[in-house]
């Protein structure tokens, strides 16, 4: 008989979450609406520091929101991160704007500096002003947030934090998704915390805030009928799901150690293992380590490289998967302008994610151990 699978990262509750729930069930906030919503947020608030949260459906929402509230529209130009999933990108063909996409540097594996200047000064000569730029903290380690934030405020364009991957990590002690003019968050069942499906979008302008909350309720007016003046959108997040927030908020600290704990435990069978890389953490970066991720450099060993690996631990059933596809590789944008080298494609073709869930029990961690081993010693 097979044993259980091993998911690459599942939900894991905390003992609150059904006492919320509970409670939001016998006072009947069942609805988009409620206190634990207002809670949500306020907590939110206070852990990132940033001035104001709205909490959504998903953190694809908060970023088509924040699109919005920056007036992005047909032809405009958006700087995206190219190796990244799919959801930093496609609010900007929402917004029938034009996605170009961003190398990666190597050091963290997110949005190049240079690369993004390049693109900058590219569409400048052209007469065209990017209106935003969207950076991800991939897999929970930070983007180089000092110069990308330095040159968006040279040429004056705002930018859009997408910390989907990152809630619990630092720069210097300042959290990720307080960076930018907005800051997104997910909360989607494979992130650090769930809400079984959830976003925020972060800002210190509350007025920004304000416009987030009134587009996700379908921009209805101010009326004692339905009266809509503008499009807005269905992006709630119920009272039931914020109640779970709350609740895994509260564990937060706890998950991102038991995270950085399977990071460390993957070092450890690793270690001396020829052409295995690690994704390391800069000075004065904090990662909440999402997902252990590692590099195989195949000429170093040429016995170990990434599919026939994947398929081994799927063999065992134990999930893993490979790193991002980079957007600019994507068949949607094969037409997409593209600035930068090869690293994130190499990233790509090299990388692969290992089972991180902050739940792994001892018994777990001993199968992918002895599985990893397996295959090492072909």
């Amino acid at each position: 008989m097979q044993e259980e699978k091993i998911l690459l990262s599942s939900p894991h509750m905390g003992t609150e979450e059904i006492k919320n729930i509970q409670e939001a069930f016998a006072t009947n906030w069942v609805a988009p609406v409620g206190p634990f919503i207002n809670q949500f947020e306020k907590n939110l608030s206070e852990y990132t520091q940033v001035k104001h949260a709205a909490v959504v459906n998903s953190g694809t929402a908060a970023i088509h929101l924040a699109l919005r509230i920056l007036e992005v529209g047909p032809d405009d130009v958006v700087l995206c991160q190219s190796f990244t999933f799919i959801g930093s990108s496609n609010p900007v063909t929402y917004q029938n704007a034009v996605p170009v996409f961003i190398d990666s540097e190597k050091e963290t594996w997110n949005m190049c500096p240079e690369a993004l200047e390049t693109a900058i000064k590219y569409h400048l000569n052209k007469g065209k002003t990017p209106k935003a730029i969207i950076v991800v903290h991939l897999y929970g380690v930070p983007a180089k947030m000092k110069e990308i934030t330095a040159i968006a405020d040279r040429y004056e364009i705002p930018i859009i934090e997408d910390a989907a991957e990152a809630l619990g990590s630092t720069i210097d002690g300042k959290a990720c998704g307080s960076f930018g003019k907005f800051g997104i968050l997910s909360f989607n069942g494979n992130k650090i915390i769930t809400t079984s499906g959830g976003g925020a979008l972060l800002s210190n302008d509350e007025n920004a805030i304000t416009q987030a909350r009134f587009l996700a309720t379908q921009a209805k007016d101010t009326a004692p009928h339905y009266e809509h003046s503008i499009l807005g959108y269905n992006y709630r997040m119920s009272n039931i799901s914020a109640a779970i927030g709350v609740g895994q908020l509260q564990v937060l600290k706890d998950r991102v150690k038991a995270r950085r704990e399977n990071h460390d435990f993957y070092k450890k069978i690793f270690g001396g293992v020829e052409g295995v890389e690690f994704l390391k953490e800069p000075q004065g970066f904090y990662s909440n380590r999402w997902l252990s991720c590692i590099l195989i450099d195949q000429p170093k060993n040429p016995n170990l490289s990434p599919e026939p690996f994947r398929k081994h631990l799927e063999r065992n059933n134990i999930e893993s998967r490979p790193l991002w596809k980079p957007m600019h590789m994507q068949p949607l944008y094969k037409d997409a302008l593209y600035f930068g080298g090869k690293v994130s494609e190499q990233l790509f073709q090299k990388g692969l994610c290992l089972p991180s869930g902050s739940n792994l029990t001892s018994d777990e961690k001993e199968r992918i151990k002895k599985s990893i081993h397996s295959f090492l010693s072909k």
